[in-house]
């Protein structure tokens, strides 16, 4: 299970639309270190007039790396976080991930970043079973 819902939030979505607050709540207390993380590149990112910033020290163990997968691999999870951090996110291997200022998805460190090339020249062997 990736998420802890509380049962008020359950029955809210039973019933209807939540709020996002109470979603993105969900995941900083469910994922903490994902959570974390990402508020970590946002805030450095927003501090700074670089066009991204981005993680590649890998999580303290496989608990937290699992939270990360889990936080990027759902649609909803990330762009939950994507619009509170007010961040356009990407994701290579199993813990690099950047966070882009929103207008820079369409530019060339965006493109760089995402394209197969990067991917392939970012693996090693360390990172082949996480």
């Amino acid at each position: 299970m990736s998420l802890d819902v509380s049962p008020k939030l359950l029955a809210e979505a039973e019933q209807g639309d939540i709020r996002e607050e109470d979603f993105v709540d969900t995941v900083r207390t469910s994922l903490p270190y994902a959570y974390d993380l990402i508020a970590s590149l946002a805030a450095e990112l927003r501090g700074g007039q670089v066009e991204f910033t981005d993680n590649q020290t890998p999580p303290p163990s496989e608990r937290e790396r699992g939270q990360l997968l889990r936080a990027l691999a759902s649609d909803a999870i990330r762009g939950s976080l994507e619009r509170h951090f007010g961040v356009a996110l990407a994701f290579q291997n199993c813990h690099r991930v950047a966070a882009f200022r929103p207008e820079s998805v369409s530019g060339e460190s965006y493109a760089r970043f995402t394209s197969v090339r990067s991917q392939v020249l970012n693996q090693s062997p360390e990172f082949r079973d996480c």
